[in-house]
């Protein structure tokens, strides 16, 4: 895999685990695991800026808000930091200050405070009445939350103080639950499988409820720690906004924010807080660390992603030992066999860990972990535990070795590897687990979104043959439901209407649903552009798809092989019988040139290159960085560097700001911002 295409499958995996987070409040990779690919991501960008491209996640935090709430656009940006992992990383983000500043020797003065494991909320106040509350959202647009974070009890419905209250003033924190009243909550729900897992994602889906009266009842809790933009406030530091939060009745992190006057004091505050992070009554995964003085951030400044004052630090991952009793293979849709440790219940982090992911048999061979071995278990991002170690110091020699399967242990059928990957796999795409996890992935909430079709349902169906295939869903009736352990006539009914609205999709919601190999939501919305129905699938080819921006050869080649397989073009044709309609969709914002790729490059004379690209959207079409034979139109201005030759040589038309101006039809080119 080249560079480029080693970019594109970063930026399509990061937007995946984006989406899946901010949006639908789902974890799909450990922070430790999202850390590494943006990392590599960024790495890659910096090194190679001919490849940057503004739909990078690189340039945005989270993902669009979900349609259920009405958008917010947010008064100023609420843009992620950068993140540090160690003493190191600590004095290196000083360094990078003192340097900015042009002085080495100059001492600066910082604030140290916890870095709560919530979600990003903003509120906004005009004359001191709370008037608007959003979700972080993508950084720029955000979720109308309001009748939401009125509930919480530490969200003021008006500012106190002595002073008058600001004309208008934008205030960030983070929305969380206590531990213990989380644990509280959590031991009221009687299902285990219906209980949290952890208070962030609690606090994620209670803050978004739709009714506002069920958010009333859970014990939800803010802190704020910043700024957007704001009228009439006259603070000149962190320390002072803490005060003045603190005298308008809003929470702030109290005696866990700290002032330091060198490094030294942050270094050891830091390592204070992660001694004492069980102690604290909320959760916290790191330390924030920000220049103190508002004169100097303002000298700083912001990069694209971030500001150059502020960095968070992350907490090392967390670990325990324990015994591995057991391994037991996992079944994915995909037939990966994933092999899976089972563990003398330990506790780490406040979480009962009794089992965790072995990876592969690669892995279990690079660790020489056996059954019996006692290992060392790590939550990496305090969320998903793994096998890290093997404490080889502790064998008795009645440890047994992990042998891999040569089949299926759902449906017997013999395991396959391919020579470019390191995963099992079981072949047999009618094996029961495998059409289980099929039906899981296509009712999901990013594909059919089949309301009440939750898992243990789906293994009924599948193990009383009432389904085999996706487009068995759509034959279903309430006859065949009722019969089903937990399901009355009601539930039958309401089940039934559900898979009735699910048969009008739309085309990426389909394509993403079918569980293609490498194709993620953000992939699907791509392939759905290129075609009209979902037969369509069956006559693209490798070709045709490779030359499409943002679709690497990887997804290209699982694409064509897909659809080439005899099984998977007859369930289309199912589909399509079970009355399946999949319509294309069609954004906001279309216009003419809707689907038409454009890369600037240069000065423009008047518009600047966000101008630039706003009115690219305005019409339909849409800006990207790199560009290639995929791409329709080429802006160039002053200096367009290699970009021009590029496109010279592909054939692909070049526009100055007058032509581009004359394509959209807009005469006279806005002020430049």
């Amino acid at each position: 895999m080249d560079v480029a295409e080693r970019i594109a499958a970063l930026r399509a995996r990061i937007e995946e685990l984006n989406r899946a987070y901010y949006v639908r409040s789902e974890l799909l990779a450990s922070d430790a695991e999202y850390d590494a690919l943006f990392r590599e991501l960024v790495a890659l960008e910096d090194a190679h800026p001919e490849l940057d491209s503004p739909t990078s996640p690189t340039k945005k935090v989270g993902a669009p808000p979900l349609e259920a709430f009405r958008s917010v656009t947010h008064g100023a940006p609420m843009l992620s930091l950068a993140n540090a992992f160690d003493e190191a990383d600590i004095r290196d983000f000083d360094l990078r200050v003192r340097r900015f500043l042009g002085d080495e020797d100059a001492r600066v003065r910082y604030t140290i405070e916890p870095k709560i494991d919530g979600v990003g909320l903003s509120l906004t106040y005009e004359d001191g009445v709370l008037v608007l509350a959003a979700t972080r959202g993508d950084s720029e647009t955000g979720e109308d939350v309001t009748a939401n974070a009125r509930t919480i009890r530490s969200v003021p419905l008006a500012l106190g103080g002595e002073e008058p209250p600001p004309a208008r003033v934008e205030i960030r924190g983070e929305v969380f639950a206590e531990k213990a009243r989380f644990a509280a909550f959590n031991e009221g729900i009687a299902e285990a499988a219906d209980r949290y897992a952890n208070p962030r994602n609690f606090a994620s889906g209670s803050l978004r409820q739709l009714d506002s009266g069920i958010t009333a009842q859970r014990p939800l809790d803010a802190i704020f720690y910043a700024l957007g933009l704001a009228e009439g406030v006259d603070v000149g530091s962190q320390a002072d906004l803490v005060a003045r939060f603190e005298s308008w009745g809003l929470r702030t992190a109290g005696p866990h924010f700290r002032v330091c006057e060198t490094i030294d004091e942050v270094v050891k505050e830091h390592a204070r807080l992660e001694a004492a992070r069980d102690e604290l009554p909320f959760e916290i995964d790191g330390t924030v660390i920000k220049v103190d003085d508002f004169e100097l951030r303002r000298v700083l400044g912001f990069r694209t992603r971030n500001p150059r004052w502020a960095v968070a630090v992350k907490f090392k991952a967390r670990e325990a030992s324990t015994r591995l009793l057991d391994v037991e293979i996992s079944v994915g849709r995909t037939g990966a066999l994933t092999p899976v440790a089972k563990l003398e219940p330990v506790g780490i982090g406040g979480v009962t860990v009794s089992s965790a992911s072995l990876h592969n048999y690669d892995e279990i061979a690079r660790l020489d972990v056996r059954i019996g071995d006692r290992v060392l278990v790590e939550r990496a991002g305090d969320v998903i535990p793994k096998v890290t170690q093997v404490l080889l110091g502790e064998r008795d020699g009645a440890e047994t070795p992990i042998v891999a399967p040569t089949a299926c242990p759902v449906c017997g059928t013999p395991a396959q590897r391919d020579e470019e990957e390191v995963v099992l796999r079981c072949p047999n795409v009618v094996c029961p687990a495998r059409v289980k996890g099929a039906i899981k992935h296509f009712a999901s909430k990013g594909a059919l979104d089949v309301e009440g079709l939750g898992d243990k349902l789906v293994d009924q169906l599948v193990d009383r043959e009432l389904v085999r295939s996706p487009a068995d869903l759509f034959r279903l009736g309430k006859d065949d439901l009722v019969p089903l352990e937990r399901m009355g006539e009601r539930s039958a009914e309401k089940l039934v209407a559900a898979l009735e609205k699910a048969r009008h999709t739309t085309l990426p919601r389909l394509l993403f649903g079918l569980g293609i190999r490498h194709v993620g939501e953000r992939v699907a919305e791509i392939v759905a552009g290129r075609i009209e129905k979902p037969l369509d699938l069956l006559e693209l080819t490798a070709e045709d798809l490779e030359a499409v921006h943002e679709i690497g050869e990887k997804a290209a080649a699982a694409i064509v092989a897909w659809g080439a397989e005899p099984d998977n073009a007859a369930l289309l044709r199912d589909l399509d019988a079970a009355g399946l309609e999949a319509r294309p969709e069609v954004r906001a914002g279309a216009g003419p040139l809707d689907g038409a790729t454009f890369v600037i490059t240069g000065t423009l004379p008047n518009l600047s290159r966000k101008d630039a690209q706003n009115l690219i959207k305005k019409h339909g079409g849409k800006p990207v960085g790199a560009i290639s034979r995929a791409t329709d139109y080429l802006v160039a201005g002053e200096k367009p560097g290699s970009k021009l030759k590029k496109a010279e040589d592909y054939g692909i038309k070049v526009l100055d700001e007058a032509a581009l101006l004359e394509l959209l039809g807009e005469p006279d080119p806005p002020s430049p911002s």
